[in-house]
C-alpha cells in the first residue's frame, strides 16, 4: 500500500513531511482513491488539519466511503460551503448509500430543506423502480450490454456498479429511498422493507443491511411477530431475513428490561436444529451467541463440529463463560469444543476460537497450553490472538513471542491491540 507513495519520495509517518509537491499527502491519497492510506494517516493523526478539505474532495469525487471515513475521524460537513460539495440529488444518481449518507450525517442534515430530502427520495424511488440498467438505457439511449462490477461501498456492504456508454451507477437505490423515508418521518412497512431487501444480493447490500436495521430499531411487537413468522417460510431468504430483524432487534435493545431476550432465545433455539440452509444456520448461530444461557449453549455446540467453516466460526464467536463465575468459566463442553476450534483447519475459525478464549479468560490449563501451542500457528492473526490471550491472563511466554511478531502493521488497530496487551503485561509484572 505504502510503497508508492515511499517510491515517490513522500513522508508518510508523524514528524516527517505532509506534503508531496505543495499538496497534503491526506489530500493525495483521497485523489488516489487509496482508502486504506487514508485510514493509516487518520490513525496517526498526521493529517487531521486536512480532515475537513479531504471530504469535499471524497464527496466531489464520490468516494462514498472515504467520505464516511473521514467523518469518523472528525470531518465537520459544515465547514464546507455548498459549493465545495455536491446536490443530493448528484449523490442519489451516483446509486451510492455510503455517499448519500455522508452527506446527510447529522450535524449536517439542516444545510438540506425538506423540499429537498423529498425530491431526492422520489429520485431514489424512480431508480429503483426502474431498475439500473433500465434507468441507465433510457439515460444513454444505448441497447450495448451493461458492465456490472461488484465494488465496496463501506466499511460493511458492497453493491454493482454498472457501467454504460461512460456512464456508472451503483445499485444503492433502495438504500437511499429508505433511509430518506426515515429522515422524513415516514413509516414504511415490513412488507416494502422486506421487498427491497430481497431484491438485492443478500446481507451485505446496503438495502438489506438499512432495511434489517431500520426494522430492528422499531423494537416493537408488530415488527418481532412478522418476522418470527418467517421462521417458517419455504424460502431460505426470506427465513434470512426473518433471523437478522430478530437478531439484531435482541442485540440493539439497550433497555434494563431487555424484553426480547427470552423470546429471542425462545425463537432461536429450536430453530438451529431445524434449520437446513447454511447461510440461514449460521445467522441464527450468531443470534443464539449473544445469550450467556445454558439453552443457547445447548443449541449451539451440537454444529462446532459442522462441515461448514461459517458454522464452525459462528460456534467458536458464540461460546461464552458463565457470567456467575470470577473470572466467566466455560462449561466442561464449551471448553471442549474450543480447544478442538482453536485448531480447526481454517484459520479464521482458529483466531476467533482463540480470542474468546482470551476475553473470557477461563483460568483452565489446557486453554493457556492450547494458546501457547497457537503462538507457532502458520497464520499471523492467529499467533496474533493468541499472544493477546496469554498477554490477559499474566502469561510470560506472550513476551518473546510478541517480539517474534514484531512491529504491528502500520494502521492496524487490532494488531495493535493484540500487541499492545503484551505492553500493559510488561508493565504489571514490572510494577509499573
Amino acid at each position: 500500500m505504502l510503497w508508492r507513495y515511499r517510491n515517490m519520495g513522500v513522508a508518510t509517518g508523524v514528524g516527517e513531511s505532509n506534503t508531496v509537491e505543495g499538496e497534503s499527502v491526506l489530500i493525495s491519497a483521497v485523489r488516489a482513491g487509496d482508502t486504506d492510506l487514508v485510514r493509516v494517516l487518520l490513525h496517526e493523526e498526521s493529517a487531521f488539519d486536512r480532515v475537513d478539505a479531504a471530504f469535499c474532495l471524497a464527496v466531489r469525487m464520490h468516494a462514498g466511503h472515504i467520505a464516511q471515513l473521514l467523518l469518523q475521524y472528525g470531518a465537520d460537513p459544515s465547514q464546507s460551503g455548498t459549493e465545495d460539495l455536491i446536490s443530493l440529488t448528484e449523490a442519489v444518481d451516483s446509486g451510492s448509500p455510503a455517499l448519500f449518507e455522508a452527506l446527510l450525517e447529522n450535524e449536517d442534515r439542516n444545510r438540506h430543506t425538506n423540499s429537498e430530502l423529498l425530491e431526492a427520495r422520489d429520485l431514489a424511488r424512480r431508480w429503483y423502480e426502474r431498475g439500473v440498467e433500465a434507468e441507465l438505457r433510457r439515460r444513454t439511449g444505448s441497447r450495448d450490454t451493461v458492465v456490472r462490477t461488484q465494488v465496496q461501498d463501506d466499511e460493511y456492504t458492497s453493491v454493482d456498479e454498472c457501467t454504460l456508454e461512460g456512464m456508472t451507477v451503483r445499485d444503492g437505490h433502495g438504500a437511499m429511498l429508505t433511509y430518506a423515508e426515515e429522515l422524513l418521518g415516514i413509516r414504511t412497512s415490513f412488507e416494502d422493507l422486506m421487498d427491497r431487501a430481497l431484491s438485492t444480493a443478500g446481507q451485505n447490500h446496503p438495502t438489506w443491511r438499512r432495511s434489517t436495521l431500520l426494522l430492528a430499531g422499531r423494537r416493537d411487537q408488530a415488527t418481532w411477530t412478522a418476522a418470527a413468522t418467517l421462521r417458517t417460510h419455504p424460502e431460505p431468504s426470506r427465513r434470512l431475513f426473518g433471523a437478522e430483524v430478530l437478531r439484531l432487534t435482541h442485540l440493539f435493545d439497550g433497555s434494563d428490561e431487555d424484553a426480547f431476550a427470552v423470546p429471542a432465545l425462545e425463537v432461536f433455539t429450536p430453530w438451529s436444529a431445524e434449520e437446513t440452509d447454511l447461510t440461514v444456520l449460521t445467522e441464527v448461530l450468531v443470534a443464539l451467541g449473544d445469550h450467556s444461557d445454558p439453552r443457547a449453549e445447548a443449541a449451539l455446540l451440537p454444529h462446532a463440529a459442522h462441515a461448514d467453516g461459517r458454522v464452525r466460526l459462528a460456534v467458536a464467536s458464540g461460546c461464552t463463560g458463565d457470567p456467575r463465575s470470577s473470572p466467566p468459566a466455560f462449561s466442561d463442553d464449551a471448553r471442549t469444543a474450543l480447544l478442538t476450534l482453536m485448531t480447526d483447519p481454517d484459520p479464521v475459525v482458529r483466531k476467533t476460537a482463540c480470542l474468546t478464549v482470551a476475553e473470557y479468560r477461563d483460568s483452565h490449563p489446557a486453554l493457556a497450553e492450547a494458546l501457547a501451542a497457537a503462538l507457532y500457528d502458520t497464520d499471523r492473526p492467529v499467533r496474533l490472538a493468541a499472544v493477546y490471550g496469554l498477554a490477559l491472563r499474566d502469561d510470560e511466554r506472550c513476551v518473546q513471542a510478541a517480539r517474534r511478531l514484531g512491529p504491528p502493521q502500520r494502521g492496524s488497530l487490532e494488531e495493535e491491540g493484540c500487541l499492545g496487551a503484551v505492553w500493559r503485561y510488561e508493565r504489571r509484572r514490572d510494577g509499573h
